[in-house]
């Protein structure tokens, strides 16, 4: 099965900076004048998922809720972080959720069309008492995502 998330907008070319800039997700494909819509395919290749937005002469008539979110799953702090600065510099909305274990796993802004979009990661902890942890957890890492990511980067 594959899985496609589709929703309207007002403001195609602001939608597609916010998920590609921002979020980093790419444009996967795109379509004009079909059957009146415009509209635009992001994600990430490879994945049995993505979005689709569209514009039309219609306009869109949203009305979320403060628990209307799409969550996305990074891989390590270090990416939730580049994120979160991306949306700093981009001047997006954070919010504070509703459910607090949003707040405390990750952090919520707000899209071009005012829903919630969820940043958090899913975190193995490390939790080995072994020298190599104990090591790694001495410079502040403290799950298994992020000390791949140093070990991967360590200068060979």
């Amino acid at each position: 099965m594959q899985f496609r998330y589709a929703r309207h907008t007002n403001d195609l070319k602001r939608i597609e900076n916010f998920y590609t800039a921002v979020l980093g997700l790419a444009k996967l494909g795109e379509f004009g004048g079909h059957d009146d819509y415009d509209g635009i395919f992001l994600g990430n290749p490879g994945s049995d998922w993505h979005l689709e937005f569209t514009q039309s002469n219609t306009p869109a008539d949203h009305h979320p809720d403060r628990d209307d979110l799409i969550v996305f799953y990074v891989y390590s702090k270090m990416e939730m972080e580049a994120i979160k600065s991306k949306a700093l510099q981009s001047n997006c909305t954070f919010e504070t959720s509703v459910n607090d274990y949003w707040n405390r796993n990750g952090f919520e802004i707000k899209d071009p069309d005012g829903f919630g979009v969820i940043v958090t990661m899913k975190n193995m902890g490390l939790t080995s008492e072994d020298t190599i942890s104990k090591n790694i957890l001495a410079k502040g890492i403290d799950n298994w995502s992020d000390a791949l990511h140093f070990v991967h980067h360590l200068p060979y």
